[in-house]
């Protein structure tokens, strides 16, 4: 990692290009254009130390972890655990027995719905979600009623791309036993009024999961200030390795819950009349695990906490000022202007179809998402069929949204 760095609240521009030179990524051309990486939303790009540290697990001391005692195997146990740390760590969770490591964020919800849904929902109770969530944090909840008999409730949004508070008030009752929010859209953008939605949640009994894939890289989160029961987060949007994921859980919660899988590791004791399971969290972390993957995750944080999340936060909310600007005077069509917004600017050119533009600004060098964003019901509401979807890091620059836009314009010219 780039040591210059510093962890104001502020970066400078001379902050940005040590930033970028961490990005070995961003230095390739893409049809002769330097690449334009505008699909964080999507998956982060991974700062060199990150790159580093899987090759270094890899050519130094590949083992299993929790299996053996030579000294290789040690040392992975040590690092895959010190990760488990850094995660408590980072969302200020009262233990590391509260971090479960997954697959991603969609796993940590499956497991959420699957090991405490299941066995507590019955006919008559209620999970309510809201009409701005991703496709993960529907369908898990649409199999577990289906399974149960409970009823799967939406809290609607409004034509900015917001909770309708009153509505997801309404929604709530004795009925209600989970409620499963996203911090922020993926698809929009929008940051919800979690904590109010969290405490009022309470107030009716309901257990509370909040999806933080989109949340983690942009904004501090502290999980006991929030009291949610469960947070997930994934590792590729946080400039981690893919195929990991965490779940966060209240530690009386997840030592009331089964096992989401069977296999080794989990378990203290097995025989052909009974199995003794492991305490949390390993009785859910079944079978080898993605150890290369949780040390590049450790890694990944602390490379954004040397940033600061503040400064983070600062820089990308400017680059979301600058591009909304553009886009109004381009006149695209904004899908999504909640007064409370991440870096995602999600939008249409005309009526020239979101792939077709994609296909376009590709041949500039520029990566952006084209699609339903695994969100449709988002894409019914404001009936569009897709969205062009250009979300933002702390390593883009305003330049980079110029070419953006020039690249628009000139698409745009094309089609008429």
């Amino acid at each position: 990692m780039n040591t210059a760095h510093t962890s104001s609240t502020r970066f400078s521009p001379a902050d940005i290009e040590k930033i970028r030179a961490d990005f070995p990524i961003l230095k390739i051309r893409v049809k002769d254009h330097p690449l334009v990486y505008l699909d964080n939303a999507n998956t982060s790009q991974k700062p060199q130390c990150v790159i580093d540290a899987l090759k270094e697990y890899y050519q130094d001391y590949n083992a299993n972890i929790h299996r053996a005692v030579y000294e290789i195997s040690e040392r992975a146990t040590a690092a895959y655990e010190a990760s488990r740390t850094r995660v408590a760590q980072f969302l200020n969770a009262s233990g590391n027995n509260e971090i479960v490591f997954v697959k991603g964020t969609t796993e940590a919800i499956n497991l959420v719905a699957q090991s405490y849904g299941r066995p507590r929902l019955k006919p008559g109770d209620e999970v309510l979600i809201t009409a701005l969530e991703h496709h993960s944090n529907i369908v898990p909840w649409q199999l577990v009623c289906e399974q149960t008999g409970a009823t799967l409730r939406v809290a609607p949004i409004n034509l900015q791309g917001e909770v309708i508070v009153e509505e997801y008030e309404r929604a709530l009752s004795e009925k209600t036993k989970i409620v499963a929010v996203g911090h922020i859209s993926n698809a929009l953008g929008t940051i919800n009024p979690i904590a109010d939605m969290i405490a009022k949640a309470h107030a009716v009994g309901a257990v509370v999961l909040i999806d933080g894939a989109q949340a983690a890289p942009h904004t501090p989160i502290d999980v006991q200030a929030l009291d949610c029961d469960f947070y997930a987060f994934s590792s590729h949007k946080i400039y981690g390795p893919t195929g990991l994921g965490v779940l966060y859980g209240k530690k009386a919660l997840l030592e009331a819950m089964p096992p989401y899988q069977g296999g080794g590791e989990m378990i203290k004791w097995v025989s052909f009349e009974k199995t003794l399971y492991q305490d949390p969290p390993y009785k859910f972390e079944a079978g080898t695990q993605h150890i290369e993957g949780a040390i590049g995750l450790k890694v990944a944080l602390d490379y954004l906490c040397h940033l600061g999340l503040d400064a983070i936060g600062h820089y990308e909310q400017e680059l979301l000022y600058y591009a909304t600007n553009l886009a109004r005077e381009h006149r695209l069509n904004i899908i999504g202007e909640a007064l409370h917004k991440a870096s995602i600017l999600s939008f249409t050119l005309d009526n020239i179809h979101a792939h077709d533009v994609g296909t376009i600004l590709n041949h500039y060098g520029i990566a952006v998402r084209a699609g339903h964003h695994c969100a449709l019901p988002v894409m019914e509401f404001f009936h569009v069929p897709a969205t062009l979807r250009a979300s933002f890091s702390f390593y883009n620059t305003k330049s980079e949204i110029d070419c953006l836009f020039e690249a628009l314009r000139k698409t745009r010219e094309m089609f008429k």
